[in-house]
């Protein structure tokens, strides 16, 4: 199953109720991405320009876009970006593609035959 890693961020007043009621939010995201057949491998807070970070897999983007945006729509985040995460061997297999899909730079003469 593809791996996505989020960053997120919570609003003044989300921070506000956490403080007020401190709350394992691992349970409720357990909960989001079990809904749609996914696992959380990991939730982290942190420092910085966000205020966490999980690494969740699901079945598929459709399956992890219905968490994000069932998440993103309660109003307790002022931010949430998802990353797809590529294996090692997705990877090579795209390198090993990309060299047939014949990229030009803008300004450059087209190849010649």
């Amino acid at each position: 199953m593809p791996m996505y890693l989020t960053r997120f961020s919570y609003t003044p007043e989300t921070w506000a109720m956490m403080i007020a009621e401190p709350e394992d939010r691992r349970r409720a995201a357990t909960a989001y991405i079990e809904s749609v057949g996914g696992r959380l491998h990991g939730f982290w807070y942190a420092f910085g320009a966000q205020d966490g970070f999980t690494l969740w897999e699901a079945p598929d983007n459709v399956a992890m876009a219905s968490v994000a945006l069932a998440i993103t729509g309660g109003g307790a985040l002022s931010s949430f970006e998802t990353t797809v995460l590529l294996t090692v061997e997705e990877t090579l297999e795209a390198l090993g593609r990309a060299s047939r899909v014949g990229y030009r730079a803008p300004g450059a003469p087209p190849p010649t035959e």
